[in-house]
């Protein structure tokens, strides 16, 4: 049993470093695309208007979280169906059938939400402990589905917004998306045996961290008109080994708000 938990565990960090990678790539060429697009837009090329629309924008976005999710989440798809259909409204004749998209846009978002495929229940790793602790566990989990005892944490936000509460004692990390939307990750009864990465990808959107006071803070992250923003109070002096949470990614008018009880 415990081999396959085991087993389990290393096939999940496996894909996730494998995923972190490809991340980094993908936010890479998405800025880089947008950059050299505004370049030949200044020495004259002939870039249509709609290209440089806010619904352009909200396309672009979808596309960029789809292929980061790996197209495995039905919330990629909204902010290109509501872009797409702003952006036809408003640079394609229509006449008649403008009055359909709205209607047709709603049918079509009702059928991803129904369609999309259920998210498994995440892979219990109890801690040992005294006799009992872990049907205590089990219940605590079964009382608030916010709580997990996951050791990576995998949040996607679009145009909303959900709460985690992380009891891993072997905390290794994650990925927070949050895009028009944010997020609440509560590691305060979370510990980690090593540091830990958090890759982070905000855009118009925030996620806020309640961690415990005496983790160190490394940010790596890359923040344009956005910013990360620790309000912790003078962390406690421990003697015991340093605990380091890393934070990577790309905030794009977003950010990051750290905090502790």
């Amino acid at each position: 049993m415990n081999d396959s938990r085991q087993q389990r565990r290393e096939q999940w960090m496996n894909n996730w470093h494998h995923d972190q990678g490809n991340s980094h790539l993908w936010t890479g060429l998405f800025i880089l695309v947008i950059g050299g697009i505004a370049l030949a837009k200044s020495f004259g090329a002939p870039v249509p208007k709609w290209l440089f629309s806010w619904q352009m924008l909200l396309i672009a976005i979808g596309l960029f979280t789809g292929i980061k999710k790996k197209f495995s989440d039905g919330g990629w798809f909204i902010p290109i169906i509501v872009g797409g259909a702003f952006l036809v409204n408003d640079y394609v004749m229509l006449g008649d059938l403008r009055k359909h998209i709205w209607p047709v846009v709603l049918i079509v978002v009702g059928l991803v939400f129904i369609l999309r495929p259920k998210k498994k229940r995440p892979v219990v790793f109890p801690a040992t402990g005294e006799a009992g602790s872990d049907a205590q566990l089990s219940q605590q989990l079964e009382d608030n589905p916010l709580r997990t005892t996951d050791d990576y944490v995998d949040s996607t936000c679009i145009f909303s917004g959900n709460k985690k509460i992380i009891l891993s004692k072997s905390f290794r990390g994650g990925e927070l998306v949050n895009i028009f939307g944010g997020c609440e990750v509560d590691l305060t009864q979370a510990d980690m045996t090593m540091p830990a990465v958090l890759e982070v990808t905000a855009i118009f959107g925030g996620a806020t961290l309640i961690i415990p006071s005496n983790w160190a803070i490394q940010s790596e992250a890359v923040t344009i008109f956005g910013g990360i923003s620790d309000r912790r109070k003078m962390p406690v002096l421990n003697d015991g080994p340093k605990k380091t949470l890393i934070l990577k990614g790309t905030m794009v008018f977003g950010g990051m708000e750290i905090k502790s009880y």
